[in-house]
């Protein structure tokens, strides 16, 4: 909802959004401070009406505040493990395709390697803009054929290259899962019931009779405060991708630079697959006479 402050320090977005709910609390007391002594019929007044309604009307705005801040972190959590499970199904999509006999085993590792220099430098930065990057359908479709391509020689290759494919279909999943969090976020008419709500809290602090105008002043900038670090709160979790407070991409990094990138400690293409790997029959001792 509030885009621009993610694209400022973060703690200058947090001291930005409490200066402007202080200042709205400042305004509004200084302006509805000459005429509410009149709304009181003595010098204490009906202080004790407007804390009743202050407290009901703090209650019900934290809870719903709160309700919202675990949501946010909720979001952003589930997030996280989608994209720590397409990195977990692209490093095992990776190993799979590490047994195939050349040419196919290299082609296929090249384009694993192109979808996720793409990921890392071309969509996630997009994300984190809130933009839906698509440029990797090609790689995508790219490796669709060249897994296609291959046609097994054995049965044991029949196994490995069912198991590649399923790979394949998983990878698929986690990437559109992955894309289907850039835009989430809290709805506008959520934003428009915290503001509201936000502001007849701060509304109901003007209401009271109070003969010293520095404390009424230091009581509203407080309050004010308090639900300016709220609100600054739910927009730095509100969407996972974007801000200092987002999903990270060190999933994927870790994967390129420990497994995929050239010269990297690689499995052993030689190497059979636990599907290829015979299984020597068990030899029952024989028993002595």
């Amino acid at each position: 909802m509030i885009h621009w402050m993610y694209f400022v320090p973060i703690w200058l977005s947090g001291v930005l959004c409490v200066l402007v709910v202080c200042a709205f609390g400042i305004t509004g007391l200084l302006a509805t401070r000459r005429w509410v002594p009149a709304l009181h019929d003595s010098p204490v007044g009906n202080n004790d009406i407007v804390g009743y309604f202050l407290n009901t009307i703090t209650v019900l705005y934290g809870i719903t505040l709160g309700l919202l801040t675990v949501g946010d972190w909720s979001s952003r959590t589930e997030t996280q493990e989608k994209v720590d499970h397409e990195a977990s199904a692209l490093a095992a999509f990776y190993l799979d395709v590490s047994h195939y006999p050349e040419p196919h085993r290299e082609r296929l590792q090249d384009d694993l390697r192109k979808y996720i220099r793409e990921v890392i430098d071309v969509a996630w930065p997009e994300q984190q803009r809130g933009i839906i990057q698509t440029g990797d359908v090609a790689t995508i479709a790219t490796l669709a054929n060249d897994l296609a391509d291959f046609e097994p020689a054995s049965e044991e290759q029949k196994i490995l290259h069912q198991e590649t494919y399923n790979r394949f279909n998983e990878l698929v999943e986690r990437r559109r899962s992955r894309l289907l969090g850039v835009r989430a976020g809290l709805s506008g008419a959520l934003w428009a019931l915290i503001f509201i709500g936000a502001a007849i809290t701060i509304a109901v602090t003007w209401c009271f009779n109070v003969r010293n105008r520095r404390m009424h002043l230091w009581m509203t900038v407080l309050s004010s405060s308090l639900l300016g670090l709220m609100i600054f709160l739910l927009s730095a979790m509100d969407h996972p991708y974007l801000g200092p407070i987002s999903v990270s991409l060190e999933p994927f990094k870790i994967i390129y630079e420990d497994l995929m990138k050239p010269g990297a400690s690689a499995p052993d293409n030689r190497a059979p697959s636990a599907a290829q790997t015979p299984v020597k029959p068990h030899r029952q001792p024989e028993n002595n006479k």
